[in-house]
């Protein structure tokens, strides 16, 4: 899958999920439903993946 193609599905899956939902709802079901969505189109996916910056804080 070329990256083009990675990028139609998540916005294909983006779209499915918001015209399906429509608005008003809690971040985490959009996020639910959008795992739920790419899986089902064969995507491998990682919820709330931990992101390190590097920074070390001095408190």
């Amino acid at each position: 899958m070329t990256e083009n193609d990675l990028t139609y599905a998540i916005r294909k899956a983006i779209f499915a999920v918001y015209n399906t939902l429509g608005s008003g709802l809690l971040e985490s079901v959009y996020e639910r439903a959008l795992v739920i969505e790419l899986e089902s189109q064969g995507l491998k996916t990682e919820s709330q993946y931990p992101i390190s910056f590097g920074i070390v804080s001095k408190f």
